[in-house]
């Protein structure tokens, strides 16, 4: 059983400036990766726009990235939504010969009940091959997957191995750290508090902007499951600019003007979404400037 520690990276697509996806430039971002320190890869995540994304990409883009990993990092791919139903035949009709794990968002828009969200899960665990990472981040999906809930996932689902917790709450991370079965994993989705959680007993981070900086991010998460708090905290304060700037306006498009001033990619998004503003990217390539 692979386990997920450490750090993870929600990789962007990248995008050409006529909107198609920029193939070159992803297994350029998975090879940095890699050779940076990163210990997995998460597909088609939010930070990936996979709600822009159509099936026929989604498949071309886990080839891609496949191709350039070859083997060397454990790979993560969502497959989530609150039509159940659609859920379950991705998971069923997706290769996921080449995936160690789903990355499974609760249900949004919906507002379903916990009795709700548990079903949901429990039909995609009895159906899953794979280990599912549930993925609980309330602020886009305006229903929160309350630790009761997933505590009761984690112990009635083997194959429910995760949670990756992106409610920016402290109380909430720690009532699961301090309650959680034995080997269910605690993965930190808020790139603030991530050095924190680990600290605190969590298992890692699947992070924005560690793949931006992943030498330096996943060193200083190496250094908190090693206990290491003031070596840990020394790199964190020097990250916390720039993880605070990528969220002013939106995301992606914060981390993908970060990949712009690294020459690694543009920052083209797909609408609704639209690039980072002037200003801000401007004080983006400030930052990763000093951070150089």
């Amino acid at each position: 059983m692979i386990t997920f520690l450490g750090t993870g990276v929600a990789l962007v697509t990248p995008f050409k400036s006529d909107k198609s996806v920029d193939h070159k430039a992803l297994a350029k971002i998975v090879d940095y990766n890699i050779k940076n320190g990163t210990d997995y890869l998460v597909i088609s995540g939010t930070t990936g726009e996979s709600v822009t994304i159509t099936p026929k990409e989604k498949k071309e883009i886990i080839d891609t990235i496949h191709n350039a990993n070859k083997s060397r990092v454990p790979m993560v791919l969502g497959i989530g939504g609150n039509n159940t139903g659609e859920v379950i035949e991705e998971i069923q009709t997706t290769d996921l010969s080449y995936i160690d794990a789903i990355l499974s968002v609760s249900p949004y828009y919906s507002k379903p009940t916990q009795e709700g969200v548990y079903q949901h899960f429990k039909a995609i665990a009895e159906t899953s091959p794979i280990p599912i990472i549930l993925y609980n981040v309330p602020g886009r999906t305006s229903s929160n997957m309350l630790p009761a809930t997933t505590l009761r996932l984690a112990n009635d689902f083997d194959n429910i191995i995760a949670v990756k917790e992106a409610g920016n709450n402290v109380s909430q991370y720690l009532q699961l750290l301090k309650n959680k079965p034995k080997d269910f994993l605690v993965i930190s989705g808020d790139d603030d508090l991530a050095l924190g959680i680990v600290l605190a007993g969590g298992a890692g981070v699947i992070s924005v902007i560690g793949q931006a900086f992943p030498k330096q991010f996943s060193k200083m998460i190496k250094l908190g499951l090693e206990g290491k708090a003031k070596e840990a905290y020394d790199i964190h304060f020097k990250l916390m600019d720039i993880t605070s700037a990528i969220f002013e306006e939106n995301n992606p498009a914060g981390i993908k003007a970060v990949f712009e001033a690294l020459q690694l990619c543009e920052d083209t998004v797909r609408l609704p979404l639209v690039p980072a503003s002037d200003a801000l990217k401007s004080k983006i390539k400030t930052l990763v400037s000093e951070l150089k």
